[in-house]
């Protein structure tokens, strides 16, 4: 997975793959023009890299040159086609092979047709590395494809997602699969809140936090922080209705996240339930959720040490924290039976490196 801009893109074709359909299309054409001298022009600025490997290729005389035309703004066609840059001179009487890096709607094809057909040309063609079918027109013959693709937006090799990744070898796309939302279980001290930063860029996901969101809507006395701090002034456990509450504002602030992380609830069977009602009216689910598991001394030792830079008392007296095990197997384990029988429980070995443990928790998660 690699990240560009708010996007997530997953791989998708090998430079390998990429390398076979460009010799395929020099192949064909060399087929046919070998005994002349064509112009190349190539379509600026996605099919750089195309028109580059193109020209190792093709083994033949022949001549290049560009035009650039514009009709993408970040993932979407804006349906205008701007020339930025003209047809090359000296084209009459020459054949004239286009050189696109991909053909989706047509739109852009359009416009080069009508930039060659005021000229004098003797003819020219048009080749493609991609072609996506199921969404071209139809209007204009495509004479030469490197490798036909479905309706998805790529990246690599000269294609972009606002003018990043077009330096990448291979091609990616986006990663439009089923949100993903998942429940993240630790005891004190096991990484949740790293593995959780590590897990949001990855997959382009909302890390949410209730102690976090407890802190937030406390500190700016939003109405459910008011409601929550009252239950607290008196010493009373804040009820599951104003927690979901939060979580509900969070969620709906964030309408564009790919999924979400929940950390720190739920903490009870009914939470958990609740959680589940509440993603079900917005046609959501839990995907998963996942334990990063360690052994009791080990994380002791790690709390200590946390203990001695953050100043935090509570990680500072062991007995202390063996008593929050305690509490958190007591809570966890109908949790986990919750989740078991949901088919969605997953133990992870929360000790190594911060990056192997990544690596644990994505094998997780891209199996989903």
């Amino acid at each position: 997975m690699i990240k560009l801009h708010d996007k997530v893109f997953k791989p998708y074709l090998g430079e390998e793959q990429i390398l076979a359909a460009v010799e395929k299309v020099a192949a064909e054409i060399a087929e046919d023009y070998k005994d002349e001298t064509p112009i190349f022009v190539g379509v600026l600025n996605g099919a750089f890299m195309f028109v580059s490997d193109f020209l190792k290729a093709y083994q033949f005389p022949c001549q290049v040159s560009f035009v650039r035309l514009s009709s993408y703004q970040g993932l979407t066609s804006t349906g205008i086609v701007e020339t930025l840059l003209d047809v090359p001179e000296d084209i009459e009487g020459r054949s004239i092979i286009i050189l696109e890096d991909v053909i989706d709607t047509g739109r852009t094809l359009k416009k080069l047709v009508h930039l060659f057909s005021q000229t004098n040309a003797k003819e020219f063609k048009i080749a493609s590395l991609f072609y996506k079918p199921d969404i071209y027109n139809g209007e204009y013959t495509i004479d030469y494809v490197g490798m036909e693709i479905p309706d998805t937006f790529i990246v690599g090799y000269g294609l972009d997602y606002n003018e990043l990744g077009r330096n990448l070898r291979a091609v990616y796309q986006l990663n439009q699969t089923t949100m993903i939302n998942l429940v993240l279980f630790g005891k004190p001290g096991a990484g949740k809140g790293t593995q959780a930063d590590v897990l949001k860029e990855k997959y382009n996901l909302k890390h949410i936090s209730t102690g976090d969101v407890f802190r937030y809507n406390i500190k700016n006395g939003t109405e459910l922080g008011t409601l929550a701090k009252s239950y607290m002034d008196n010493g009373d456990l804040v009820p599951d209705e104003v927690t979901i509450d939060m979580l509900k504002q969070e969620v709906e602030k964030n309408p564009d996240a790919a999924g979400f992380i929940f950390d720190g609830f739920p903490r009870t069977t009914a939470q958990a339930e609740a959680l589940d009602n509440f993603l079900d009216s917005k046609d959501m689910q839990i995907n998963a959720t996942i334990a990063l598991e360690a052994e009791d001394d080990i994380l002791v030792t790690r709390l200590l040490e946390r203990g001695k830079q953050s100043g935090r008392t509570d990680d500072q007296d062991e007995s202390k924290i063996r008593n929050r095990f305690d509490e958190y197997n007591q809570k966890t384990a109908p949790l986990k039976d919750y989740y078991e029988k949901q088919d969605k429980f997953h133990s992870v070995n929360g000790i190594g490196e911060v990056s192997e443990i990544s690596e644990r928790l994505s094998q997780v998660i891209d199996k989903l």
